[in-house]
């Protein structure tokens, strides 16, 4: 995985990301008869003509590119719902509406390969955008107010993309707070004889923890492990 370190979270590129948001479920409409499909990971199907049926989106994907079903856009994915989502967080500076843990890579995803089965997808993909736009500017504004006595940064409803953007540097920062913070650990300065016995100031870092990435929880808290 990208960016994997000893000291810090994994960080995830973003087709990474985007491959983990293949499994989530998508509505079809198939246009063909199929038997069940049998899978490592589960069956599916089967699939009759003009008959909604849900499968996961790399599934749904895959039988659109071979002309085999349409896909039914997400409510969340509609004109209306993105206008409404946009001016509320527009117009809270500190709040972060709900959408799809995997909102930015499901929309990407599905306007890439299906963008003729959304009505006014250059308006949806726009108003996505904006939504985004809004969303990274709370966050980059959140992250500013960071200080030394910061120890812990904890933020409802933020997207699984956000959260891989923000982890690394939030993680370092807190750890240079604690360095930089620390009289103690800044004096210390071991010797040759004890350099073997005495552990160094990064040795005595603390180690910085996030809720763990796969989790479909909303909260995610980042905080120092004493």
């Amino acid at each position: 995985m990208a960016g994997q370190g000893p000291s810090e979270p994994a960080l995830f590129t973003e087709l990474e990301v985007e491959f983990m948001a293949e499994d989530e479920p998508v509505n079809i409409i198939p246009n063909v008869r199929m038997d069940t499909l049998h899978m490592i990971c589960g069956d599916y199907g089967p699939f009759r003509p003009q008959i909604p049926i849900t499968v996961p989106l790399w599934l749904g994907i895959a039988m659109k590119k071979r002309s085999k079903c349409r896909i039914q856009p997400p409510g969340w994915m509609s004109v209306e719902r993105l206008t409404e989502v946009l001016e509320m967080e527009r117009e809270a500076p500190r709040e972060f509406q709900p959408l799809p843990f995997h909102y930015v890579e499901i929309a990407k995803l599905l306007l890439d390969n299906a963008r003729e089965d959304f009505e006014n997808n250059y308006m949806v993909q726009s108003l996505l955008e904006d939504i985004k736009d809004v969303r990274w500017d709370k966050v980059e504004k959140g992250l500013k107010t960071l200080s030394g006595r910061t120890h812990a940064v904890k933020l409802k409803n933020l997207s699984a993309m956000e959260v891989n953007r923000m982890r690394t540097f939030t993680v370092r920062a807190l750890q240079s707070f604690f360095k930089h913070d620390n009289d103690d650990m800044m004096k210390q300065t071991p010797t040759d004889s004890d350099s073997q016995s005495t552990p160094t100031s990064s040795d005595r870092l603390p180690r910085v923890c996030s809720q763990d990435f796969f989790t479909r929880s909303f909260d995610f808290t980042f905080y120092l492990c004493m």
